[in-house]
This record gives C-alpha cells, structure tokens and sequence, in this order.
C-alpha cells in the first residue's frame, strides 16, 4: 500500500502531490498544468482493451472513456478522450498517473471530492469538475466490483 497523505486520510501520496502542486499555483497557471497533464495522457496501445470493455463516463462533456483492467494485484487504468477536450483529457490524465500502481484499497480509498481539492472551482466549470467525479466514481466502481 502507498503512502496516504495525513491531511486528507485516504488521499494516496501520488495524488496528494499533485493537489499540493496546483493549489501552489495562480488560477491561470493552474490551467495550465491541467493542460500539460492533458498532453501526457498515456495513450493505450491498439487491441489492449476490447472494445466492448470500455465504459463511457456520461457526466462528461466529452467522449471519455474508461476501462479498468482488475486481472491482477494492481489495477491498470486505461482512459481515452480526445485531443480537442484539453480539460477532460488533463482530468484523465490526473487519475490514471496519480492513480498508477496503487492497490484496490488505496484506490478505493480515495475521497469523492478529490476533484474538488484541486483548486479549479474558479477555473473550469461544475460541470467539468463533475466530469472528473463521473471518472474517479467509474473507476472505483470497476475495481470494486472486481474484488
């Protein structure tokens, strides 16, 4: 299991510090960061996820999709979106990084609110952040119902 932060009891490590990253920045450079995660969203390689695997996440504006591959210990998150959905592929991008190689428990673990802590209320829409809640909520899902 991996490190949880002390101020926000089940927040993992990973996820901590990027909180901590864009709460230490103005608003418009906090949108910037969701930009530059929004290019490093890892890209899944063709055939890895059937395509009947995918679940799409409605509450987003977007077409995103996310797929949670619970075969072993440590659940693998796969997420797609498109590249003109800056915002929601940078969402993404948060989860499935600050998400990586952390067990079931820790990834159940993490609050519901996470989005909400990241400091964006003022930047990006309600409707976004709850984008970014449909994608945390999916993935717990998935991982939940795999135990």
């Amino acid at each position: 299991m991996s490190e949880v932060d002390t101020l926000s009891p089940g927040l993992p490590q990973a996820l901590a510090e990027i909180r901590e990253d864009f709460l230490a920045l103005s608003i418009s450079d906090r949108l910037q960061m969701l930009l530059e995660f929004s290019e490093s969203l890892p890209e899944v390689p063709d055939g890895i996820v059937p395509d009947d695997a995918w679940e799409q996440v409605v509450e987003c504006q977007s077409p995103v999709f996310i797929h949670v591959d619970t075969d072993e210990d440590i659940p693998v998150i796969y997420a797609t979106a498109p590249q003109e959905a800056p915002t929601t592929r940078g969402f993404a991008s948060i989860l499935v990084q600050g998400l990586s190689g952390l067990d079931r428990q820790a990834i159940l673990a993490v609050p519901g609110d996470f989005p909400q802590s990241l400091g964006l209320n003022e930047a990006v829409s309600f409707l976004r952040l709850r984008g970014m809640s449909g994608m945390l909520s999916r993935i717990q899902r998935q991982v939940a119902e795999a135990a």
